[in-house]
């Protein structure tokens, strides 16, 4: 990373999709690596199934800025149906940004990027976790199209996290390797 770069993400889901959960665990996992980072939500009252949106900042020095995510450098969408013309989704994204969708569809024109990259996230959510908790394997989809976060302290960011739920630890990993090595 760029002495002086701050890598800006930016997140789009639901309610209830892990949306904020996955912008915490970036964030864990490249402090684990020794980066500066934040990470924070941005909603209302909204409820399970609303749009979510999150982000996070990663670098190698101090972060001052503390405002929404508006230039992202990558942005990972965990609900496609999301994107529409004019959508909050599409704000800010330009050529060089790096776009994550959870699909396994390649049918986004309106994302003006070559830099798209599809994971099939729910479905490797429901293969293993058994229900469509798709955070861990989009984080490491992000992980392994970055190169900015590795698997290990994604794994390490994941254990931390479910701690209290020991059942959802070893299939959030697993998800999480399963997505990082389709992308590798």
């Amino acid at each position: 990373m760029n002495k002086s770069k701050i890598v800006q993400i930016r997140l789009h889901g639901r309610g209830g999709q892990g949306t904020v959960t996955a912008a915490e665990l970036l964030a864990v996992a490249a402090f684990y690596q020794g980066k500066e980072v934040q990470a924070f939500p941005n909603f209302g009252v909204e409820r399970r199934g609303a749009p979510v949106e999150a982000y996070a900042r990663l670098s190698d020095q101090p972060i001052r800025i503390r405002e929404q995510v508006y230039e992202p450098d990558f942005v990972i969408i965990q609900d496609p149906s999301l994107i529409s013309p004019g959508s909050k989704v599409l704000q800010g994204i330009n050529k060089d940004v790096v776009v994550i969708i959870n699909s396994d569809e390649k049918v986004y024109p309106e994302i003006k990027t070559e830099k798209v990259f599809y994971i099939p996230a729910t479905q490797i959510a429901l293969d293993i976790i058994g229900k469509p908790f798709i955070n861990t394997a989009l984080i490491g989809a992000f992980g392994a199209i970055s190169g900015l976060i590795n698997e290990k302290a994604l794994e390490q960011a994941i254990r931390e996290k479910f701690v209290s739920k020991p059942d959802l630890i070893e299939v959030n990993v697993k998800a999480m390797k399963e997505a990082y090595s389709q992308l590798k």
